[in-house]
């Protein structure tokens, strides 16, 4: 098992450039299956997430293969009805099969989705908006068993008590496509992965309105052809990149981001003290010597997103004065919280709201990743920590962030990933740099 072991201190500046949006691409892997030849997908990131999908795809008859930035699937194959457990144990983004199994197949044997590191995360709207269409559905010895008498569009609403599911927006759309009559989805998710997915669908033969609001409309059609597309920039990579600059008083050009997608991150990061200035191939970000306080809420886009929570939480460390971050979509997303401490920030939580105090240093320590974004969140706040940080579990951040030590030593970070059969501890990791830990 690997780990990530980085160097504090170091002003990151230069030019990197982002990878596709993994959050875009599952989504549209599984939307493949819908067509009747095969569908290219170009800028795919080269991660974890990505690869178990494609053994997924295989697994039900498809074909898939990646070539440098372009994964070609071929859904002529697609003949198997079933995703076991330990497929789903591994990505609980393999539930975005259960639509295109039901509307292409007539029926589907999914494993319900594991515990996971940040909680409860149900799949009720998913299931509530496939039976408004007709499936019918019910749940075995830890499998959902669903087949399809004849899909019909109807009126669905999908928003929970959290707010939109992009998730269940995603899956249902994809069942819809092929329902007959029209299909209203109210309370639909509006974040760019869901636009992403419908401009394929579209591209598909799809008859898809109102995508980017919080109501979207879709009309059946018999068939769906196949697609050429391009995903979207990851904008969770970019926002990363971003709190990377700004802890390390850095000045970073993100090349490939899309502005209009991350307009939350940017007014946060303005708010902060942190020079956000647009580029003609990208965004400017310059750090600062006097981060300010901020309250943050994550919310349904185009709110804060959660998944850039536990990045900024690391970033507000080092503020001067008390910032407050409420977690609304995910409420247990604070496991980064015990890890951060050992480093020497000062956080209290209560019921779903972070209290971070800002400390003048962060000190390195020994941490583990309990998550992808907390994995993010661990090395943002490495960059800034007085010796070297090591950082447990990376394999949680090869699920969404591709080459991240290589693209952040092109910064300037002084980063290696390491072998822990290899490494015993901190300290004989920390003689290969000549440097010796903070006791």
């Amino acid at each position: 098992m690997d780990k990530i072991v980085l160097q504090g201190g170091r002003r990151l500046q230069g030019t990197v450039a982002i990878s596709g949006s993994k959050n875009a691409c599952l989504p549209l892997m599984a939307a493949s299956l819908l067509g009747d030849s095969p569908t290219q997908l170009h800028n795919v990131p080269n991660l974890r997430d990505i690869t178990t999908m494609m053994i997924m795809l295989g697994e039900l008859g498809a074909k898939a293969s990646l070539k440098g930035t372009t994964l070609t699937i071929d859904p002529r194959g697609f003949s198997v009805p079933k995703v076991p457990y330990n497929m789903v144990r591994k990505m609980r983004a393999s539930i975005y099969v259960l639509g295109p199994l039901i509307a292409r197949l007539g029926r589907a044997i999914v494993s319900l989705p594991g515990g996971c590191a940040i909680g409860a995360r149900p799949i009720d709207l998913h299931l509530k908006g496939l039976a408004a269409l007709g499936a019918n559905i019910k749940l075995s010895h830890g499998y959902i068993l669903a087949d399809n008498p004849g899909l019909k569009g109807a009126e669905i609403v999908l928003e929970g008590a959290h707010g939109s599911s992009v998730g269940a927006t995603n899956n249902v759309m994809m069942a819809a496509v092929l329902a007959k009559g029209i299909t209203t989805i109210r309370g639909a998710a509006c974040e760019p992965e869901v636009v992403d997915l419908v401009t394929m669908l579209r591209q598909m033969g799809a008859r898809i309105e109102g995508e980017g609001t919080s109501t979207i409309t879709i009309t059946g059609v018999n068939g769906l052809q196949c697609a050429d597309h391009t995903v979207i920039p990851d904008r969770i990579e970019a926002g990363t990149f971003m709190t990377m600059a700004g802890i390390t008083q850095g000045d970073i050009l993100i090349k490939g981001c899309r502005i209009d997608h991350m307009e939350a991150i940017i007014n946060k990061l303005l708010e902060i003290g942190i020079e956000v200035t647009p580029q003609d191939d990208g965004i400017r970000v310059q750090g600062t010597d006097h981060l300010k306080p901020v309250s943050i809420r994550t919310l349904p886009y185009p709110g804060f997103p959660t998944d850039m929570q536990a990045q900024f939480t690391a970033l507000l460390c080092l503020a001067e004065g008390q910032s407050t971050v409420t977690e609304t979509i995910y409420v247990d997303r604070f496991i980064h919280v015990a890890e951060l401490l050992r480093m020497g920030a000062d956080i209290q939580l209560h019921r779903g709201t972070a209290i971070v105090r800002g400390v003048k240093k962060l000190s390195a320590a020994s941490v583990m990743a309990s998550d992808l974004r907390a994995s993010a969140a661990l090395i943002v706040a490495g960059l800034a920590a007085e010796g070297l940080t090591e950082v447990l579990r990376v394999y949680h951040i090869d699920r969404g962030y591709e080459r991240i030590e290589q693209k952040m030593a092109l910064l300037g970070a002084k980063i290696e990933r390491l072998d822990t059969t290899k490494t015993k501890d901190l300290g004989s990791t920390s003689s290969h740099w000549g440097d010796t830990p903070d006791p």
